[in-house]
C-alpha cells in the first residue's frame, strides 16, 4: 500500500495488503483489460476515528480505446473506456481502481464505536463546570 502514493490520506496505516490481476483479452474488434483486487485497507472510522479493517474485492472492465474513440462508450455498458497507450501507467490504474472501490465515509458496523463513544458521554461537561463556579459566588 506504501507505493500508492494518493491513498496515504485516506488510510489509518500502509500496513495492508493487496493482491491484483491484471489480464488482457479480445472479444470482436474489442481490446478489454480485467482488473481484480483482493486485500484489506485500514481506514480510519469517521464516527470515532479508530482504525477499521475494510475488506477490498473488485472486478472491473476496462476497454482499451484510441484517444478520439473514448466518447463512444456508451453510458449503460458494463465496460468503462479507457485510452490505449503505449506508456499506460499500470501502478496508477491500480490505485485508481482501489480509490474507486473504497466508501466515501467509511464507519463501524452500527454500534461497534460504542467505546468510544461512551467514553466521550462520561467527560465532564464544562457548561456545568462553569454553573457550579457561578453559584459558589
Amino acid at each position: 500500500m506504501a507505493v500508492l502514493p494518493r491513498l496515504s490520506d485516506i488510510l489509518a496505516n500502509s500496513e495492508g495488503v493487496l493482491a491484483y490481476t491484471v489480464r488482457g483479452s479480445k472479444e470482436g474488434d474489442r481490446h478489454l483489460l480485467e482488473i481484480i483486487l483482493k486485500g484489506v485497507c485500514y481506514l480510519r472510522c469517521q464516527r470515532c476515528l479508530g482504525e477499521l479493517a475494510y475488506p477490498l474485492e473488485t472486478m472491473s472492465h476496462l476497454q482499451l480505446l484510441p484517444a478520439d474513440k473514448l466518447d463512444e462508450v456508451e453510458a449503460d455498458d458494463a465496460v468503462d473506456g479507457i485510452e490505449a497507450s503505449s506508456h499506460l501507467d499500470l501502478l496508477t490504474l491500480i490505485e485508481d481502481e482501489v480509490l474507486l472501490g473504497l466508501p466515501f465515509a467509511p464507519k463501524h458496523p452500527e454500534g461497534a464505536c460504542r467505546s468510544a463513544i461512551e467514553g466521550l458521554q462520561k467527560s465532564v461537561n464544562p457548561f456545568a463546570v462553569l454553573a457550579g463556579l457561578k453559584m459558589k459566588q
